[in-house]
């Protein structure tokens, strides 16, 4: 085991046969000694000396080093390390961002990046609608998505909720969402809160206007798609999953069950435990390009900058994550969210296109005027955007967007 090196530098391999993986290293040790630790942690290594070896298993199987830029090491892992089950995300996992975190021999390392091979992707289904099944059932082709988020997180009656929701959507928002907090408490329950929003969804229909809602079915991996078909038919159009807190596996059972017929947003709650560190952790790049493999229709991706969360603020390739065309999948849209207000809202269309929803809750609910016109103010910025003017100039002509940022100002 001791003459084994896991150093390839120079020689990447087909990446039709590896999983490739990029991570952050930070250590006392010679760059290379630590990229070591991390290959061997991660496949074929242990601690000591073993006699359980055969011939050619470190070749065959063992993880290579084949590029170290700075800090950043460049590891490949052979297909054949993964299981052959499909989409097995929680062994993927294992491999690329397990044990290596608690090496004794690094300060910190952080998964910056992962690229997965054919053998893998193909393992997996993607979105069921994506972006542009999201255009489609909102009939809005062109134009930026533009959501709420119903506030407070928790607290509201399934009446007021869909009052909150009706509001909205008479103000011209196109998406609405429960908050992650809210499954299904006493004091709003799923039943009802899913009925009532149906309703409001259709009477706004009735006048014309197209609106979904994500209901959050975040709950135990056993009960998920039972609880998913339940909402389904009472009426939701759009179900809400909480990947982190409830697993890759969750969005997978959703999308790939023939049962479930709306689209799925998911949520990142938790994620900046893991990705706030830049020195220690994940980044979301790689729990973006998961969702997609698993099937989320929307992911929320930060402000990019723009908004109140630090964490992933900045799109370090989410948004090429979730639009790109580098994996056999349908794309998915990409959600703009946390602090977001009027004034923001072409920072977030310079920063990320035209392809996206832009969603706000304080900056709807607490427009001065009320969730209607804190709708409308969104959406005047929103259609400010699209037609290429100065937010300032637009607002000259539309009320509610004035006094929105008057209230909050303009980045």
């Amino acid at each position: 085991m001791e003459s084994y090196s896991y150093l390839h530098l120079g020689e990447p391999e087909d990446p039709d046969e590896y999983v490739v993986c990029k991570y952050r290293v930070t250590t006392d040790l010679p760059i290379e000694k630590a990229a070591e630790a991390i290959a061997a942690e991660q496949s074929t290594g242990t601690w000591t000396g073993i006699s359980t070896l055969d011939s050619g298993i470190f070749e065959t199987l063992g993880a290579r080093i084949t590029r170290i830029e700075g800090d950043v090491i460049t590891v490949e892992f052979p297909a054949e390390d993964f299981s052959i089950e499909v989409g097995s995300v929680p062994q993927i996992l294992s491999v690329i961002a397990g044990n290596l975190f608690g090496l004794g021999s690094l300060k910190g390392v952080r998964l910056e990046d992962v690229t997965f091979p054919r053998s893998i992707t193909s393992q997996f289904k993607g979105p069921k609608y994506g972006a542009d099944g999201l255009r489609k059932i909102l009939d809005r082709p062109e134009k930026p998505l533009v959501g709420t988020i119903v506030k407070p997180k928790i607290g509201l009656s399934p009446k007021r909720t869909a009052e909150y929701v009706y509001e909205a959507g008479a103000g011209g928002l196109t998406n609405s969402k429960d908050d992650e907090t809210l499954v299904d408490q006493p004091f709003c329950p799923i039943e009802a809160r899913t009925v009532a929003v149906a309703e409001a969804l259709d009477k706004l229909k009735d006048e014309g206007h197209l609106m979904v809602h994500a209901i959050n079915v975040s709950t135990r991996g056993d009960k998920i798609v039972e609880l998913a078909e339940k909402v389904q038919g009472w009426g939701a159009k759009q179900l809400m999953v909480d990947v982190i807190t409830c697993g890759f596996g969750a969005v997978q059972a959703l999308a790939e069950d023939p049962s479930i017929k709306v689209p799925i947003h998911v949520h990142r709650t938790m994620h900046g435990a893991f990705t706030k560190d830049p020195l220690h952790g994940v980044a979301m790049l790689p729990l973006t390009k998961l969702v997609r493999m698993c099937g989320g229709d929307a992911l929320h991706i930060g402000t990019l900058g723009a908004g109140k969360m630090s964490a992933g603020a900045h799109d370090d390739g989410n948004l090429k994550a979730c639009l790109g065309d580098d994996v056999p999948y349908k794309t998915v849209m990409p959600v703009c969210s946390g602090g977001v207000y009027p004034g923001i809202v072409q920072d977030i269309v310079d920063r990320a296109g035209m392809n996206v929803q832009i969603q706000a809750g304080g900056g709807v609910a607490g427009h001065p005027n009320g969730v209607r016109c804190g709708a409308m103010g969104m959406s005047q910025a929103v259609d400010a955007a699209f037609a290429g003017i100065p937010v300032a100039e637009y607002a000259k002509d539309h009320k509610a967007l004035a006094i929105a940022l008057d209230k909050w100002g303009s980045k």
